[in-house]
């Protein structure tokens, strides 16, 4: 199968070394996104609402970018900093998936990169 690095500005560029997403076949594999604004590389300031809009908004632009969209997320995987951050997290979450929803784990881990609230990643379909 032919493997195709997808990138976009909208979306901000990867602090390490990562691709923001790789396209195989009908597949989107999205890397773990934190809340950086895409135009100054800055997490964004405010809380886990915030913070969850933020990375959810920066995997809606590279979906885009893929040809792809949420509509068409199979599966996610949140990773939180703070396991009592769960149900606000899920009330931003629900309104960027308010139809069939995918397939998730969600686990609280000891640091993220940045010392983000959270990061997600996914997988998607064209």
């Amino acid at each position: 199968m032919v493997r195709r690095t997808i990138a976009t500005d909208r979306a901000p560029r990867a602090i390490g070394p990562y691709v923001q997403a790789v396209q195989v076949g009908e597949w989107i594999f999205v890397s773990g996104q934190i809340a950086l604004d895409p135009e100054t590389g800055d997490l964004v300031p405010g809380g886990i609402e915030e913070q969850t809009e933020r990375v959810l908004q920066n995997l809606r632009a590279i979906l885009d970018a893929a040809g792809s969209s949420l509509e068409k997320v199979v599966k996610t995987t949140v990773y939180l900093a703070d396991l009592n951050d769960f149900a606000k997290m899920n009330e931003v979450y629900a309104r960027y998936f308010p139809g069939e929803k995918p397939a998730r784990a969600t686990v609280e881990v000891s640091r993220l990169p940045r010392d983000a609230r959270i990061e997600m990643d996914a997988i998607a379909t064209l």
